[in-house]
């Protein structure tokens, strides 16, 4: 759909919005919503963006993730029947902070990228399923990190250059310039790595700058067939923060963005709704486009957003069924995309698919 049209379409018939959105979902993904089973490893506070909403960034060296508490989470994760590790930490550290540099010199690193596919390596041999979002990367760090990653993601979260003027959210956040972020999905693209993207709304953006983002993202998947679910993540204020007083979206305009983003978007892409962000309005959404919960931890906490409770698994599974959804494991890879992975993953994965009969394996 084009902006124009859209844009009418939210002045004067939101309704036919939401039908539309749910019918497109229905065609393809029926009843069925997903989830991955993990275990959220917060490699590091630090980082060199200093968003106006973000309660994770911390100058403190001791938010380091060492290897042996890693190796404990990993045992941890295995124990709950975890299969993904997302990994994600605050972008580039090492570019800000000396204390950064020396911790990874100690380990034997010169970069958090690095470090971080050491850590991707030793969930491997436990058979567990890497899945990193380490911002802004080159080439070679893509392609370095394609070897241990079933999957790879990066938020967009806007188009918009706006938000990086002064006083907007991104000032002072250089890894937040879209089109370096833009950048970095198309080289993944390229290289075929199964990837998860999305949108933050309800930082000041308007609209057109939503639509824009959600556009933007389609050609690039158009392209290169490669973004296997696009995050649509709503703003949640948190202490201490220079946006800590601003008012989250209202439930409408988080309904209205799921289905305008469904419209969009190719019905290939999974929309993924943080269901511990949406509790009180997880089947609206579902009703108003979104297919897919993300990722559930059995073991962690949301890092990103703390005062926020992952759902239990099978409170969330009754919920569903009681509104006739059926909640269905994943791995952190969609079945359409397991031929971009090397055959050691696809092995990992092969294992999966013989032993859990609820994962979802089919080849949509």
């Amino acid at each position: 759909m084009e902006t124009e049209t859209i844009l009418s379409t939210l002045d004067n018939n939101k309704e036919e919005l939401y039908f539309k959105a749910k019918e497109k979902k229905e065609n393809y993904y029926n009843n069925i919503v997903t989830f991955s089973r993990n275990l959220f490893v917060p490699v590091t506070h630090q980082c060199r963006n200093r968003c106006g909403y973000c309660g994770f960034v911390s100058d403190d060296v001791s938010s380091w993730i060492k290897p042996d508490r890693y190796q404990m989470l990993l045992n941890k994760a295995k124990e709950a029947n975890c299969k993904e590790i997302l990994i994600t930490l605050g972008e580039k550290p090492e570019e800000k902070y000396q204390t950064a540099r020396d911790f990874l010199s100690k380990y034997g690193f010169d970069s958090t990228v690095k470090y971080v596919e050491n850590f991707c390596e030793l969930a491997l041999k436990e058979n567990l399923l890497p899945h990193s979002n380490l911002g802004i990367l080159s080439l070679e760090e893509l392609s370095l990190l394609k070897e241990t990653n079933a999957s790879m993601g990066l938020m967009l979260e806007t188009s918009s250059e706006r938000l990086m003027e002064q006083g907007k959210p991104h000032h002072l956040s250089p890894g937040k310039k879209p089109s370096l972020r833009l950048k970095t999905i198309s080289t993944a693209g390229q290289l075929k790595i199964p990837f998860t993207t999305g949108i933050l709304i309800g930082i000041g953006e308007t609209w057109e700058e939503r639509i824009d983002s959600l556009q933007t993202i389609n050609e690039i998947h158009l392209k290169y067939n490669h973004i296997q679910e696009v995050i649509v993540q709503n703003f949640n204020p948190q202490p201490n923060t220079p946006m800590a007083e601003w008012s989250p979206p209202s439930d409408e305009e988080v309904l209205l963005i799921l289905s305008v983003a469904r419209l969009i978007l190719s019905h290939s892409i999974s929309i993924q709704i943080p269901p511990n962000l949406n509790k009180t309005r997880i089947i609206d959404a579902l009703e108003s486009g979104a297919n897919d919960v993300g990722g559930i931890s059995p073991v962690t906490i949301d890092y990103i957003n703390p005062n926020m409770e992952w759902h239990k698994e099978q409170t969330l599974h009754k919920q569903l069924i009681d509104s006739e959804y059926e909640l269905i494991e994943r791995l952190p890879v969609y079945p359409q995309y397991e031929k971009y992975l090397n055959s050691r993953l696809r092995d990992i994965i092969e294992e999966y698919h013989k032993n859990e009969e609820t994962l979802y394996s089919n080849n949509r």
